[in-house]
């Protein structure tokens, strides 16, 4: 059995708006490709649009977070709330204006040389509190 030691950063600027806090849990050594983080969100903080290879479970542990698909509605979670993002479907997550928001993601490399996460542009504070 392998003790494994969770890495919290500051999210990089080209990523994220606002403080963003991901701590990886765990990256699965070949064969597995699963990886999990906890990202911690200040209120207003949120994701880039982005999308991933092999898609994204996002579940809300703390606070109350805005997710939204390129071209839908914007979607409020709470805690308990669990959502998956299909593979390639642009996206941003984050937290309300008013909430620090904690949410754990679930999402696996892809099997081919693709990176896992592909990042967009940011989120306009227009697209935010549309």
């Amino acid at each position: 059995m392998q003790h494994i030691s969770p890495q919290t950063s500051k999210g990089p600027a080209d990523w994220f708006t606002g403080d963003v806090h991901p701590t990886i849990i765990f990256v699965g050594e070949k064969p597995s490709r699963v990886r999990m983080a906890s990202v911690h969100f200040a209120p207003g903080a949120r994701t880039a649009w982005h999308s991933h290879a092999v898609g994204q479970y996002i579940h809300v542990t703390e606070g109350i977070a805005y997710v939204q698909e390129r071209g839908g509605h914007k979607q409020i979670l709470k805690p308990g709330d669990t959502i998956y993002t299909e593979p390639g479907v642009e996206h941003w997550h984050g937290a309300s204006p008013d909430s620090f928001m904690v949410h754990t993601v679930v999402w696996e490399a892809p099997d081919s040389d693709e990176p896992e996460t592909l990042w967009r542009n940011h989120v306009t504070n227009e697209e935010f509190s549309a």
